[in-house]
């Protein structure tokens, strides 16, 4: 029986050559992230800077909270809170009616598709313009974000540019990224020129000073903030960090993890609404209090979605982002869902426990071991599968069975390579690639290098 993650990479990604394509594609930004890590003689220690100060955030989070509501306030902004998605949406909603407003420009949040923002705004009849480029794809395309930070990665510049040609005018055929960004960039302009409202995610919020720190490659959420008089920044709660000071670490690890750049193109620090303008911030839980209480779970908190879990997973490279049943795929995604809605519950299985994701996350959150806590935590396996556990553990516990067990696979591997029809483990074979034959056990190889020493 297939997992949900695997019949959904079927499903969403299509032929093999596709999946092909998305695997190179995600795996790159992991190349390019290790380059610029190798190019930085304390990352290591940059990374637990960042772990500690993220822990310490955590550790101390109510009175963070309150110290940046009064900064902010002082600083003109108006805070408020949600508890969970509805109240989240409900704020935003109200807000935009008391204003009148019907046109938003909204820069890239994870935290908006997590609770459903879009949906909401539109049946009010107020209309959502999603200015990421990545993300204005996928809205254009009526499906979700892929990717934590490249939103389009599972589409094709073909696929784009017969997008493109469609709902806006380009030429048929045309492939070009920077001539398609040109035209994306020629639509979008008129949607910021119109909006009477901006929509930002928050990356980072300073307590000390009540700062918001916007992080992007395109300047979408900059002209979002200054040319709206109305600006709405929505933030989880995690994203609090205590100090100023704070911000360079997390500034050198963001771009280098998600993209391999030195630093992202635009890094915004607001304080307060521009003048004639007014800023409110929405604080949100959404479940965040609850997984800060858990003890197994709480450095999933530190996350500063980044991707760079996502990059390098061998599940999410071959699954994609929207074989994820939830908002956040990858890692930090299964991670994070069996926390956030219940179709989580069965994320923490589609992972190879390899932890690679826990050596790439510049906050040293131990992915794979919250990953092994939730199976621990979770339903045992049933039918089939709680069959072959249970078989599993009786060969285990008995060396001699093992050997002749470990005989037995070493006989039969080649044949488990051959596809022929009504093959039982065809499926399960089609989604992945066997090892090369392991030889000799290594009981066998000592025996042999004691016998061949004497």
């Amino acid at each position: 029986m297939s997992h949900p993650v695997e019949s959904g990479a079927r499903r969403e990604l299509g032929s093999p050559e596709a999946i092909l394509r998305h695997d190179a594609s995600v795996f790159d930004l992991r190349l390019r992230r290790d380059a610029a890590a190798g190019e930085v003689p304390d990352w290591e220690a940059l990374c637990d800077r960042a772990a500690a100060v993220k822990a310490h955030g955590l550790d101390h989070l109510d009175r963070y909270l309150e110290e940046f509501e009064r900064r902010a306030t002082e600083a003109g902004a108006v805070v408020h809170w949600a508890s969970d998605a509805a109240a989240f949406c409900a704020t935003v909603g109200d807000l935009l009616e008391e204003h009148a407003v019907e046109r938003v420009a909204k820069s890239k949040s994870m935290l908006t598709e997590e609770c459903g923002l879009n949906p909401h705004l539109e049946e009010r009849g107020i209309v959502v313009v999603d200015t990421d480029l990545g993300e204005r794809i996928v809205q254009l395309e009526a499906e979700p974000p892929s990717h934590i930070i490249v939103p389009a990665i599972h589409r094709s510049r073909q696929e784009i540019g017969e997008l493109f040609h469609r709902r806006m005018g380009t030429p048929r055929g045309e492939t070009d990224p920077e001539r398609l960004t040109r035209a994306a960039r020629r639509d979008l302009r008129t949607r910021f020129l119109s909006a009477q409202a901006g929509i930002t995610g928050v990356n980072f919020a300073v307590a000390e000073t009540g700062s918001l720190v916007v992080v992007t490659n395109e300047g979408n959420a900059d002209l979002g903030m200054s040319l709206p008089p109305l600006h709405i920044a929505c933030l989880g709660i995690e994203k609090l960090i205590p100090r100023l000071d704070d911000l360079p670490t997390f500034l050198r690890l963001l771009a280098r993890s998600a993209t391999g750049q030195p630093i992202s193109a635009y890094t915004s620090v607001v304080t307060g609404p521009r003048p004639g303008g007014e800023l409110h911030i929405v604080l949100v839980d959404n479940g965040r209090s609850a997984l800060l209480g858990d003890a197994a779970h709480r450095s999933a908190l530190r996350c500063i979605r980044c991707g760079a879990c996502l990059n390098t997973c061998p599940v999410y490279r071959r699954a994609g982002g929207h074989a994820y049943p939830g908002p956040i795929p990858g890692p930090i995604g299964s991670v994070l869902g069996p926390a956030m809605h219940e179709k989580g519950a069965s994320l923490p299985h589609a992972s190879t426990l390899c932890g690679s994701c826990t050596a790439v996350c510049p906050v040293r959150i131990d992915l794979h071991d919250q990953l092994l806590a939730w199976r621990r935590e979770g339903s045992p396996p049933r039918g089939f599968e709680a069959l072959l556990a249970r078989l599993a553990g009786f060969v285990m516990a008995r060396p001699r069975l093992y050997r002749m067990a470990g005989a037995l696979a070493r006989v039969v591997w080649p044949a488990l390579r051959v596809r022929f029809p009504g093959n039982p483990a065809h499926g399960w074979l089609a989604a992945r690639e066997l090892p090369r034959h392991p030889g000799a056990s290594f009981s066998a190889r000592w025996a042999r290098e004691r016998g061949a020493g004497e």
